[in-house]
């Protein structure tokens, strides 16, 4: 053990670092993987394998190492059937597919679906490390990084080492990192290496950001969550789940995975009990809470309702955050945050639900939500010694945007202004949502500015035409202008140019992200830069 603590890495170490120190080294043989998918009632048809050891697993076919084991996954734009033969002459020992591919002469594992058995082949690579952690998985349309960041505060000021996976973030070892894609919850090999990483570099829990697509595309198949946490659902992702019903089935899993048990066994600590935790404000919450009860967990609610266990009392808006009142178990309590926006009371209580199921010291909990400073992109002001506030804010769904719009609307009408939106919707997602986001905004703003969120393969002008449409077709009496401009930062560069004093301009919709994808690929991007950049251009930059 090195004086870290963390089985050899050093205190400099990066996330690639811990990560590259967790891949395995040692090739196993291929007929434990099949042993273990015939025992999750996979119907395997295996030939010509005896003696075979892989040294990998992968469904990128540029990924493949000599010895690994290639898994076809069938897309929507491309089949990883197509790419076995890239594999193989990359080095692949094995190809796991649906249908078996002529003219190749290395073994074949032949299943009904390969997707979910790519996620049963890492967790076995790398050895099931879920197992050896206690898994915390959020879901919700929502405040899932919030309320995985204040998690991650409150467990590690209760002296529980904790990993993160999540939107902005990943956290291993006590080492935290941007994540850079445009992913929650990664693929599975990628997902078990990282748990595989928390659990060498010492972390007794993982927090998990579980999304709906993670759950319905069998990334955290084979993941033993211990806890699992609801926050809220609205309208989002319908491009893949077809309706909001299904939409709600597939982040029920979370809860009913519940019915595996979720502690601990290899001995880094007391297990924990399996608990479902589900905000009792949202109209959603008995398809959580029931299915924590049918997995046979723990049930325990928050929020302004008089029956829940966290029971919020009041929030107040302070100087620099939040003080928020609020009832444990019938006891009365406050905590301050230091992150804007009232609705992060609810997020903050989730967490006071996780360590009251864990039965932590309350002051201790506490004293991690109030050290979190920022959550980035959420929330985020940029002052330049303009006259009219800027906030950044990662809302992409037509109620996150309703939600940031509602609590920076009075901010402004105090201040004698109004409210400027620069949104857009993404490209080749949801398209229903579009109209109801320009419904949201022009309800509540004095201007609008359409641009570009990530067009990707469609055209960025017409996404921003049919979004500027519904606005006009539901204006307010407060609005004065509808604009569209697909470029980002000339969009940004005109909402500055339109505020006048104690106006708030909200640019929404990509908060922390790096890049905006277009046909061609990423492009670099960062909102704060653009508006400082904006504010400059116009003589602020103090």
């Amino acid at each position: 053990m090195s004086p870290t603590g963390d089985s050899g890495t050093s205190a400099h170490a990066t996330i690639t670092d811990l990560l590259r120190a967790a891949e395995p080294t040692a090739a196993k043989p291929l007929d434990g993987l099949v042993t273990r998918l015939r025992g999750v009632g996979e119907r395997v048809s295996a030939e010509g394998m005896a003696g075979t050891e892989v040294r990998g697993v992968t469904a990128d076919s540029r990924a493949v190492v000599p010895g690994g084991l290639f898994i076809a996954i069938p897309g929507a734009t491309a089949d990883g059937h197509q790419f076995a033969a890239d594999a193989v002459r990359a080095g692949a020992a094995a190809l796991v597919v649906e249908h078996r591919i002529a003219g190749v002469t290395i073994p074949q594992i032949v299943v009904a679906h390969t997707r979910p058995v790519l996620a049963e082949a890492a967790a076995w690579w790398y050895g099931d490390p879920s197992r050896e952690l206690r898994v915390i998985g959020i879901t919700g349309t929502d405040g899932k990084t919030s309320t995985g960041l204040l998690a991650a505060a409150a467990l590690t000021s209760s002296g529980i080492a904790t990993g993160l996976v999540g939107t902005v973030a990943t956290q291993i070892g006590g080492r935290r990192e941007t994540n850079v894609e445009h992913a929650t919850t990664p693929e599975a090999p990628a997902l078990q290496l990282a748990l595989r990483a928390m659990v060498q570099a010492g972390d007794q829990a993982a927090i998990l950001e579980t999304t709906s697509h993670a759950l319905v595309m069998d990334r955290v198949r084979a993941v033993t969550y211990a806890v699992a946490i609801f926050t809220n659902l609205s309208h989002e992702h319908l491009e893949l789940h077809g309706t909001f019903e299904n939409y709600r089935a597939a982040k029920r899993r979370l809860f009913e995975g519940l019915a595996v048990d979720g502690h601990a066994p290899f001995g880094v600590g007391p297990a924990w009990p399996r608990v479902g935790i589900v905000n009792l404000d949202d109209p959603s919450a008995s398809t959580f809470a029931d299915a924590t009860i049918e997995a046979g967990a723990r049930l325990v609610t928050f929020g302004a309702e008089e029956s829940a266990d966290i029971r919020l009392v009041t929030v107040r808006e302070e100087r620099g955050g939040l003080g928020v009142d609020y009832s444990l178990a019938g006891s009365p309590r406050h905590v301050r945050l230091q992150l804007a926006g009232r609705f992060n009371a609810h997020n903050a209580l989730a967490v006071v639900g996780l360590g009251w199921a864990l039965d932590l010291d309350p002051g201790a909990v506490e004293a991690g939500l109030a050290g979190l400073a920022v959550v980035p992109g959420r929330m985020e002001h940029v002052a330049r010694g303009q006259p009219f506030d800027v906030v950044i804010d990662y809302a992409h769904s037509p109620a996150s945007l309703a939600l940031v719009l509602d609590e920076l609307g009075p901010v402004a009408a105090a201040s004698g202004g109004g409210l400027i939106a620069v949104f857009g919707s993404a490209g080749e997602r949801d398209v229903e949502k579009r109209s109801l986001m320009g419904r949201v905004a022009a309800s509540r703003c004095r201007h609008i500015v359409v641009t570009d969120e990530d067009p990707r393969g469609e055209e960025p002008a017409a996404i921003v035409a049919q979004i500027a449409a519904a606005a006009r077709s539901r204006a307010g009496p407060g609005l004065e202008g509808v604009a569209e401009i697909p470029d980002r930062r000339a969009a940004i560069e005109a909402a500055f140019q339109l505020a006048r004093p104690g106006d708030v301009v909200v640019l929404a919709g990509k908060g922390h992200e790096a890049s905006i994808l277009y046909a061609d690929g990423p492009r670099p991007w960062s909102e704060r830069s653009a508006a400082e950049a904006a504010l400059a251009a116009l003589g602020w930059a103090d």
